[in-house]
């Protein structure tokens, strides 16, 4: 399945899915857009099959650990910010098979590389979070 992002006025969000069988879907908010109306859009992605579930991603076997641990994430964290300590903790919960902390460090540090996730803090109180639409590329966040 293929989601494409096209860019259009402030006031109006449009996606477009194309699932593997051939099927288009366009996905259109016009307005507003808050964070319940995303969240709304990626719960239908999910339900048409866009994304998988945490029973889903048990099953995924032949997935390499860090394409694990990144669709861990999407699911796990959306939003919200993480340590790499919870990112451990849920990965070994969903896929029940352990994964070391300086696993997930590096893995989370390629993420931070390729612009999936932005950090925040000194490396002794590190926290990632799923970078956010239109942000920028800097790779360190800086919170009050």
């Amino acid at each position: 399945m293929i989601a494409r992002y096209l860019p259009l006025p402030r006031s109006r969000f449009k996606v477009e899915i194309q699932a593997e069988g051939g099927q288009r879907i366009v996905i259109m908010i016009d307005g507003h857009l808050s964070r319940d109306k995303v969240a709304q859009v990626l719960d239908f992605v999910e339900l048409i099959g866009g994304t998988a579930t945490e029973a889903g991603l048990a099953g995924q076997s032949e997935m390499t650990k860090f394409n694990k641990l990144r669709a861990m994430i999407d699911r796990r964290f959306p939003m919200g910010w993480f340590t790499s300590q919870e990112a451990m903790i849920a990965y070994e919960d969903v896929f029940e098979e352990p994964l070391g902390p300086s696993t997930v460090s590096t893995y989370l540090a390629r993420l931070v590389q390729k612009d999936v996730l932005v950090r925040s803090g000194s490396s002794a109180l590190r926290r990632y979070r799923k970078k956010r639409v239109g942000q920028g590329s800097s790779r360190e966040v800086v919170e009050r």
